[in-house]
């Protein structure tokens, strides 16, 4: 691994390094008064209790190294004029990355009452982890950051996905140990895999190896170094170590010169053989901070983690001690009379938006329209219900390969999968582009380019957040995968739930375009591959979450899909989640049909129900494909055993409608719902997902004591494709059973009408284990109109 310095500075260096450090100390001293101070921020009079926090949260062993970091970014960002992003994976290093901005003069731009001057900077102070103030980890209202750090292992994933298709950007990746230790992390230092060297921006990663978590040592700490730099070179990084504290500045001012140097023979494409740039940072956790409190060590140690300094207002000398560290920055160097930063030190930063903390990129601000095909001329051609059968995500790869030819000039759309593009019968993409791929190809190899706009890891966690840097930084992308590994990234969409949310009201930032999941291989047609990929409870997660950002759409057919997935690549702002299949399946509604009912997102389908004009005994409502033609089938059922009971077909797209106005902005007024759902008749629901999320979505409706879920329960195994739904009672036959029993009227038949419906369900048992498939009658089924006209529109 190289090391640094290797040559004696110059004096311009040297003047250069002497900004630098004055710089880092003003931002240290910054962010200790984050921390502890209320008031007194420049200690113009003496500490007093009164001028400490009553209660003291934060971290700051990270902040010396994020300090350090930013400071040596801006002087090369000013040297050469270069736009550089910085992504901190370290958890809670707001009061670093604060600190930076108001010194860069961005934080008072954005947030006029935290001026530049002895008053803002006791309100910069006040607000840090304090009620109605911003959290210590790196939020939306941290000017230029795209990456929270509430949960560990993404920042990597971030920074790749922001590089992607911005060339000429630099993405600075501050890297924690600890959080090096996680396995998206891991799987991250895939990165040069999938980086074009000049199509896209620049990754530099800065493993800051400061040897601690929160009580442990770090595993990367502890390896030594020359096998730390094979891994890393292994992963296609070329790593230089700054490890010399005593000459810091210095050391890692070479190194940086010295990557950057290296980026630009790679764009050139003159760095034959040479791995991508990266730094190995080494300096002592909570550098700079108390050294020893109580006799142990605190500086270079865990302990220094979070607050260094406990009960400063109950003890004097932890007082004395917070006062002797304050001043060891020596602040009336750094700070005028006025409380600003001296004008030497306020020169001393990027111009503009090439202040790191004003970067639009990193704000949304820099965006281009996506440019979307008509979906009708998309659909597929439907003149009846259930007359055509076609494979719902494969007509939305048609869609999708001409959504990649018109964004091909803008390089404004990449398609996200775990390996599954093909699979999920998207492979219409490979028409007009290639899965991303910078590694040596073979014969037997299959669409593989270093510019593809397809780009496919095995990694849900690499997937979801190269797509969310991508999305951060202004450009629109689509994850697709099996439903059941989508929980692979609950963790990782609730975080960016919670940024979409905060963001939405920072003025300052512009909504992002949306964050778009297409859920497919799904649990009802994974008879195949059994219980492992059998799981719908990833919309559970998601309509978990706030309303103003989670959206969850289960499009019945193919036309449904295509107007869903345009409407949702046109949003900004949200998470869409949408579940389809991929296997052939009965088409319903036209292109103009499906167009209304999308917008309406749920709504009586009259050509399948028989209650006319008159009163429903019974509704059928449904949500999914498969649940939809099992419901439709179930009309059939009754039509033959009880043609005298009225029945109501609703079919919900938008499962947010079911939520009433005060719980989602999508929600049915109580009159609309019921003018749907009736005021009192029962309603046997067959959904796609697990039953209780029904009830949790209508639990406040009227009637809802009339309402009967019919889903997923776990219920599972290798098996057909029709007795995964008997297993869980979602079949035509349950769902014709369930409607029998709640209409009063047939109480007097319904012993042989549930005995009908048994036998045909032990016909099924019996054909499913003697010849391993259907029955010719379900596998074959067709929808035909159950009006005695024949009425079919």
């Amino acid at each position: 691994m190289t090391v640094f310095p290797m040559t004696a500075p110059s004096d311009a260096d040297e003047m250069a390094l002497g900004r630098v450090d004055a710089w880092w100390r003003a931002a240290n001293y910054l962010s200790v008064g984050q921390i502890y101070l209320l008031d007194n921020p420049l200690l113009r009079e003496p500490l007093r209790a009164e001028h400490v926090k009553s209660r003291l949260v934060g971290h700051w062993g990270t902040v010396p190294g994020i300090t350090l970091t930013y400071a040596h970014l801006n002087r090369v960002i000013m040297r050469n004029g270069l736009e550089v992003m910085l992504v901190t994976g370290p958890g809670h290093g707001a009061a670093a990355l604060n600190a930076a901005a108001w010194l860069e003069g961005t934080y008072s731009e954005l947030y006029p009452e935290v001026g530049q001057d002895e008053a803002g900077m006791a309100a910069l102070f006040r607000q840090f982890s304090f009620p109605g103030g911003v959290p210590s980890h790196a939020s939306p209202q941290v000017p230029g950051s795209i990456h929270e750090g509430g949960e560990l292992g993404y920042s990597l994933a971030h920074a790749t996905g922001a590089a992607f298709d911005n060339p000429g950007l630099i993405v600075a990746c501050l890297i924690g140990d600890g959080e090096a230790e996680t396995g998206p992390l891991a799987a991250s230092w895939q990165a040069p895999r999938f980086l074009h060297p000049w199509r896209d921006g620049a990754v530099l990663p800065i493993l800051h190896l400061n040897g601690y978590k929160i009580a442990n040592p770090t595993v990367l700490s502890r390896i030594p170094s020359e096998q730390l730099a094979a891994y890393l070179r292994s992963q296609g990084w070329d790593p230089i170590e700054v490890a010399d504290t005593a000459q810091v500045h210095r050391a890692y001012a070479a190194a940086l010169d010295e990557c950057l140097a290296r980026i630009e023979r790679i764009r050139r494409g003159t760095a034959h053989g040479a791995g991508r740039p990266m730094i190995v940072l080494r300096t002592p956790k909570g550098w700079t901070g108390p050294s020893h409190v109580d006799g142990h060590a605190v500086e270079g140690s865990w302990r220094s983690h979070q607050v260094p300094l406990t009960n400063v207002r109950e003890d004097p000398a932890r007082l004395d001690m917070l006062r002797q560290w304050l001043v060891s920055y020596r602040p009336e160097e750094l700070f005028g009379t006025d409380g600003g930063p001296t004008p030497s030190l306020a020169a001393w930063r990027p111009g503009g938006e090439r202040r790191m903390s004003a970067n639009p990129r990193a704000h949304g601000q820099v965006q281009r329209d996506l440019r979307l095909p008509d979906p009708a001329a998309h659909s597929v051609a439907v003149t009846a219900p259930g007359e055509v059968t076609a494979q719902a995500t494969s007509v939305l790869g048609d869609y999708l390969r001409e959504a990649l030819l018109r964004n091909e000039s803008n390089a404004n759309l990449l398609l996200f999968a775990p390996d599954e593009h093909a699979s999920n019968r998207l492979d219409a993409a490979f028409d007009v582009t290639s899965r991303r791929w910078q590694l040596p190809t073979q014969d037997n190899d299959q669409y593989l380019s270093p510019t593809g706009r397809v780009v496919e890891v095995l990694s849900e966690h690499l997937c979801q957040g190269w797509l969310e840097g991508y999305l951060l930084t202004g450009r629109h992308g689509l994850f697709s995968t099996y439903e059941a590994f989508a929980h692979v990234v609950d963790s990782m969409v609730a975080q960016h739930a919670k940024w979409l949310l905060t963001a939405g009201s920072v003025p300052w930032r512009r909504p992002v375009p949306s964050l778009n999941y297409l859920l497919t291989s799904h649990v009802w047609r994974q008879d195949h591959n059994g219980a492992s990929h059998q799981d719908p409870g990833f919309i559970d997660h998601i309509l978990s979450k706030r309303p103003e950002v989670t959206r969850v759409y289960l499009p019945p057919d193919a036309n449904t899909l295509v107007w869903v997935a345009d409407h949702c690549l046109r949003t900004h702002g949200q998470v869409n989640v949408i579940v389809a299949g991929k296997q052939p399946a009965p088409q319903y509604l036209s292109a103009e049909k499906a167009a209304a009912h999308c917008a309406q997102g749920l709504g009586v389908w009259e050509w399948a129900s028989t209650d006319g004009d008159g009163e429903a005994d019974v509704v059928l409502a449904c949500a999914g494909d498969v649940p939809t033609m099992e419901t439709l089938a179930a009309v059939h059922v009754l039509a033959e055993l009880a043609p005298d009971v009225r029945v109501r077909v609703v079919n919900v797209v938008d499962l947010t409608r079911l939520f009433t106005p005060g719980r989602h902005p999508h929600g049915l007024s109580d009159q609309d719902f019921t003018e749907i759902f009736t005021a009192d008749q029962p309603v046997i629901f067959a959904f796609h997902g697990y039953p209780w999320l029904i009830h949790q979505l209508t639990y406040d409706r009227p009637n809802h004591d009339n309402l009967h879920v019919h889903g997923f329960r776990d219920r599972g195994s290798t098996t057909t494709p029709f007795d995964m739904c008997v297993l869980n009672d979602l079949d035509r036959f349950h769902l014709a059973l369930a409607a029998l029993e709640r209409v009063p009227r047939l109480a007097a038949r319904l012993g042989h009408l549930r005995q009908r419906i048994l036998d045909r369900l032990a016909e099924h048992a019996e054909c499913v284990r003697r010849t391993g498939d259907d029955l010719p009658a379900v596998r074959d089924w067709t929808w035909h109109s159950p009006h005695p006209d024949g009425a079919n529109s």
